[in-house]
């Protein structure tokens, strides 16, 4: 099985595109969207070409193989204009032996998790910062942010492999860290 995992594209069309080249050259099963589509936030600069209808188009046309959770920014207009669900505030996924417990970040998160039992992944957005850490009781992932990086960070998307992960920078398109699950 492969996957796409990317969060936080914040409606600029220019790196959704670029998410979207990845999506398109690794061709998934799926595409795991964390979070925050099209609405860039109070707290953001207006990310490079900052055009979500763009994006919603872009996002449309790959809905068969979205599955996605509801960002801090997502509110009930924009399920009006996606066409795949986004206003599920997590999702479980079982994937070769593994629970994964996905969401965007802003509710439960590395410092405040779910209920997890040891070994599980906790995969979120939201902070824009990637991570990839064994914390001894779960895997903490996060893909960072696809168009609004933060902490040092380049924009950047996770691809699942083969029971490992890859960090992806969207700048260079080459694998900036991996971990086995």
């Amino acid at each position: 099985m492969k996957l796409i995992i990317a969060s936080d594209i914040h409606g600029s069309a220019y790196w959704c595109r670029r998410m979207l080249d990845v999506f398109y050259r690794e061709n998934p099963e799926r595409l795991i969207l964390l979070g925050d589509l099209l609405y860039h936030g109070p707290r953001n600069d207006l990310p490079r070409d900052y055009a979500p209808k763009e994006v919603i188009r872009e996002l449309n046309a790959v809905k068969d193989r979205i599955l996605c959770v509801r960002g801090n920014c997502e509110a009930e207009v924009d399920q009006m204009v996606l066409e795949f669900p986004v206003m599920s505030e997590m999702m479980v996924l079982f994937v070769e032996g593994r629970t994964i417990y996905a969401t965007h970040g802003h509710l439960h998160g590395r410092h405040n998790p779910p209920l997890l039992q040891k070994g599980d992944i906790l995969l979120h957005g939201h902070t824009h910062i990637q991570a990839m850490e064994d914390t001894g009781d779960f895997l903490y992932l996060n893909p960072g942010s696809v168009s609004i990086p933060k902490g040092g960070n380049e924009n950047s998307c996770m691809i699942y492999e083969n029971k490992e992960i890859s960090l992806l920078s969207l700048v260079t398109g080459e694998k900036i860290g991996k971990c086995r699950l």
